[in-house]
């Protein structure tokens, strides 16, 4: 694994975690981890880039903005789907023509918004793909205090590299006016989606209503007892995606 460093449209260093199988290959998988998240998220993104990597695929997983090691700035939909299609041209440079993406979360509706006819396959992970009524009502009455005076919501955590993340309040303005069937009805390639049946964060009825928008060879696997985190099932979410993968992104040499 190789730590790499490159630079966003909005001149920001972004920080990922590059994992080359075989320097043959044009193909790659590019993991999107989820709100307030990073690149690690919680070593489920280090299990499944090692074990897709030990499938023989070379695999970028990366900070977004704002998050992890990249560089500080604000959380919204809109500067993440700029470091996803700021990812995206790095590794195309690189020789990368062959991509999929995995997006967890509120990275599987980055993944959505970034799809383009040069992504070959989608797997989702308890994906947003609806929008979130009075999302507001998520935050505490002092973090919509903090929001008033400041301008933005401080979250903080005790554990990684970044001890604070600045939420910008125009997430909550994403989150209340996602299109489902716009978003998901523009998809031309085969997706995945893998949810559990005690998801308390994203429903699965969101997932269950999103697949009839795409194509129809895509598929919901329902994951029975996970919660959005899913730490007891990891593997199933990793096993599942893999099968996908060798199926609808085979692993193809570059000319």
């Amino acid at each position: 694994m190789e730590k790499v460093n490159y630079i966003n449209s909005r001149g920001l260093n972004l920080v990922g975690n590059l994992y080359i199988t075989n320097p043959h290959s044009n193909s790659i998988i590019i993991m999107c981890h989820g709100f307030t998240g990073n690149k690690h998220e919680i070593g489920r993104f280090d299990i499944a880039a090692t074990k897709f990597h030990d499938k023989g695929y070379n695999v970028l997983n990366f900070d977004f903005s704002g998050s992890g090691e990249s560089d500080d700035d604000t959380l919204t939909v809109g500067k993440q789907v700029d470091d996803l299609e700021s990812t995206i041209k790095y590794v195309q440079d690189k020789g990368y023509s062959n991509i999929a993406l995995l997006g967890l979360s509120l990275g599987g509706l980055v993944s959505l918004k970034v799809y383009n006819p040069k992504i070959k396959s989608l797997v989702l992970w308890a994906p947003v793909t609806a929008a979130h009524k009075n999302y507001c009502n998520r935050f505490n009455t002092e973090q919509l205090q903090e929001l008033n005076e400041s301008g933005y919501i401080t979250r903080t955590r005790t554990k990684g590299v970044r001890k604070k993340i600045l939420i910008d309040p125009q997430i909550i303005k994403d989150r209340e006016n996602v299109d489902q069937k716009y978003l998901c009805s523009r998809i031309n390639c085969p997706v995945l989606i893998v949810h559990g049946d005690q998801d308390d964060r994203i429903p699965l009825q969101n997932s269950i209503d999103a697949l009839q928008y795409f194509p129809k060879n895509s598929r919901l696997e329902i994951i029975s007892g996970a919660d959005h985190l899913f730490f007891d099932q990891v593997n199933q979410f990793i096993d599942l995606s893999v099968e996908w993968y060798k199926h609808y992104f085979p692993i193809n040499s570059s000319n």
